[in-house]
């Protein structure tokens, strides 16, 4: 894969003011483990990604010692760090979890959201609906459906924790509903959404989430 420069980071991943490159290559690495380019179990080698963010190792070695206390890696004395394996188990907990940050994020993007971000999410949800429940580009849409809201929700603590959250889940969330029946709901949550009604906003998206642990 080609060399991806460092790039600022996104909201929510450093905080305001200088940002070190340390700063910048935690959060590219935890972007990728995330979106599940860099697998569970995969070993990281910091000459390559050190290579891969044009940086020397020094910011890599640091980033990854911020993202091992985060849960996102594990190191070992003989084999470095790899991307933590998650645990399968509490898969209800999971889903509670993530209902409740995300109709949070909901309630509050409600009070804040503008048209841009409006038209944002209803131009990614008109294209989730067309698709086929096996069209494999589904799952990215969704993702960026869903991490719209959290950026619109103007909190970059929340933004954070959602990354940390679907890193846990393994490439983020699995569901069983079809695409069509997904997107109806989002329709539900982008009604509440332009009404400015956090109330409503939080309780559709609660249900959308724990409806998929079913």
């Amino acid at each position: 894969m080609r060399p991806a420069p460092l790039m600022p980071a996104g909201p929510g991943d450093v905080a305001a003011g200088y940002v070190s490159k340390t700063d910048l290559v935690a959060a590219l690495i935890r972007e990728l483990i995330i979106t599940g380019e860099l697998a569970a179990g995969e070993q990281l080698r910091q000459r390559d990604l050190a290579h891969r963010f044009h940086v020397s190792q020094t910011p890599v070695r640091e980033a990854m010692r911020r993202l091992e206390s985060e849960g996102l890696v594990v190191g070992d004395t003989h084999r470095g760090f790899t991307v933590v394996v998650p645990d399968d188990g509490p898969v209800e907990e999971n889903f509670q979890i993530r209902a409740a940050l995300e109709s949070l994020g909901a309630s509050l993007a409600a009070r804040k959201i503008g048209e841009e971000g409006l038209a944002r999410l209803q131009a990614l949800n008109d294209r989730m609906r067309e698709m086929a429940d096996d069209d494999t580009r589904y799952a990215e849409l969704n993702r960026e459906f869903h991490f719209t809201v959290y950026s619109c929700a103007g909190s970059p603590l929340l933004l954070t924790l959602m990354r940390l959250l679907w890193a846990s889940l393994h490439g983020g969330p699995r569901v069983q509903r079809s695409h069509a029946e997904s997107a109806r709901q989002h329709d539900e949550i982008l009604d509440a959404l332009r009404a400015g009604d956090a109330a409503a906003a939080s309780a559709r998206t609660y249900q959308h989430i724990m409806g998929a642990a079913h």
